[in-house]
């Protein structure tokens, strides 16, 4: 049976461009969540760059037919065009670290022919929990069980690998 993924061939098209371009990323907020089993819903796909200005991310933007729209007083930056309507620019991340921080920290998710980086889920919950927005205070015993079994099965995949090793 296929894996199924939460991303259509044209938004992992625009993640592999970024990744080929060498351009430093994550996912992160619910989106970020979702690839790590939590079961939340969400209408975007949230990425935040080292810098936002770098002209690898305009490259691969133009590789998929997408753009960049800069900032202005009236709205946040953006990208246009079908290939990217879903993504959402993350310019900071509510009561974390500077990005390089928390990039070290990011964990790997395969995607089909591509392994991007997420935020860990329990960088999300401290987002979360340090925004005090009602919509983010909601998700949080969602994003806290999800939290405790990814650290139930890890733990456990660590003990059968340690089983093993002693055969």
């Amino acid at each position: 049976m296929a894996e199924k993924s939460i991303f259509t061939e044209k938004e992992i098209a625009f993640l592999r461009e970024l990744i080929r371009q060498g351009v430093p990323f994550m996912i992160v907020g619910l989106a970020a969540a979702a690839l790590q089993g939590a079961f939340v819903v969400t209408q975007d796909i949230d990425l935040w760059f080292a810098d936002l200005g770098d002209p690898r991310i305009a490259r691969a933007l133009k590789k998929v037919g997408g753009s960049y729209i800069p900032p202005s007083h009236l709205s946040p930056p953006l990208f246009a065009g079908k290939s990217v309507e879903l993504f959402d620019i993350v310019t900071a991340m509510h009561g974390l670290d500077e990005f390089g921080s928390e990039m070290k920290r990011a964990v790997d998710i395969p995607l089909g022919s591509v392994t991007v980086k997420a935020m860990p889920i329990e960088r999300i919950i401290a987002s979360k929990e340090s925004t005090g927005r009602q919509k983010d205070l909601l998700a949080l015993p969602v994003l806290k069980d999800a939290a405790a079994t990814i650290k139930a099965k890890t733990k456990s995949k660590r003990r059968t690998r340690r089983k093993r090793s002693k055969s």
